[in-house]
């Protein structure tokens, strides 16, 4: 079959547009069969994949970072005739800035061998979460995390991982914090939140595993809550959240890390809300996750 490959161009800050050429010929050297569609605005996209799947090609081809693979997966949800629907085979060409699904998932970020798993077609097959009325393959958060991304956006002075190091201590030299109402399976808490982070993958901004025991194949949702009062507490913080093992942030007092299959937040202040690092609200009060285990086909070594 033909693969549809979806390009978003302005992915690493344009700088997916630049690779095309060579995505395009590590696709022909491994002998990919394949259309090229171009997003050409926000949101475009989810149109894009759900046109795709209902022309009948095969696998999808997200060709940007964790923003595109996100949309890529709503679009592939929305041209599903039930929620019960097996959503995919999707594949990955990593243009993006972070790639941390890439990294979630053991997957090569060079284009060639990216490329090569695409035309072995295995495929696995994976959670995704969904909150409100948007999927997501990687991540979801309200709090500080989302309040790094409106900072991070704003930064046109500095590129690569290094922008999202500066966006988060200009963030939390603000010391933001919400009073939240978090409920789930076999738990509630209700107090102050400097964040609430939702995980499908571990690692997400580049650099920061904030959900560090999340397992895209474990037909759980794993969250991480907690509230820092200063903000000295929160940038010796900072580092440990680097640590996807032992030392991390999730160790250290008023930081809880928990499973569960559903999640209800709501905030008493609005917050802005990410999904796959993309801003879907600047002003939100309640979230309502839920996982779907098994659901999306991705294409894997």
């Amino acid at each position: 079959m033909t693969a549809k490959v979806i390009l978003n161009p302005y992915s690493n800050r344009w700088k997916a547009k630049a690779r095309w050429p060579e995505a395009e010929s590590a696709l022909k050297a491994a002998g990919v069969d394949f259309e090229l569609a171009i997003s050409e605005r926000p949101g475009h996209i989810v149109e894009l994949a759900k046109q795709a799947v209902l022309q009948g090609f095969s696998p999808i081809i997200a060709a940007g970072g964790d923003g595109t693979i996100g949309e890529a997966v709503n679009g592939l949800a929305q041209a599903a005739k039930s929620e019960k629907d097996l959503l995919g085979p999707l594949g990955i060409l990593p243009l993006g800035t972070a790639n941390d699904m890439v990294y979630n998932l053991g997957l090569p970020l060079d284009l060639p061998s990216a490329a090569q798993i695409i035309k072995k077609g295995n495929f696995k097959h994976m959670d995704i979460g969904k909150v409100n009325d948007r999927f997501f393959a990687n991540n979801s958060a309200a709090g500080l995390e989302p309040y790094v991304t409106t900072k991070q956006v704003r930064i046109k002075w500095i590129g690569g991982i290094l922008r999202y190091l500066v966006a988060a201590v200009w963030a939390i030299m603000e010391r933001p914090k919400w009073i939240a109402k978090i409920t789930w399976d076999d738990g509630e808490y209700a107090g102050p939140v400097s964040l609430v982070t939702i995980g499908n993958g571990a690692r997400s901004g580049g650099v920061f595993y904030m959900i560090p025991h999340a397992d895209p194949f474990d037909g759980k949702l794993t969250f991480v809550y907690g509230y820092r009062s200063t903000r000295l507490a929160m940038l010796t913080t900072l580092p440990r959240a680097m640590k996807p093992d032992a030392g991390s942030y999730v160790e250290t007092d008023g930081i809880y890390e928990q499973k569960a299959t559903w999640i209800k937040v709501h905030l008493e202040n609005p917050s802005p809300a990410h999904t796959d690092g993309e801003l879907f609200s600047n002003a939100i009060q309640d979230l309502d996750y839920s996982i779907y285990p098994a659901r999306l086909l991705m294409l894997l070594p």
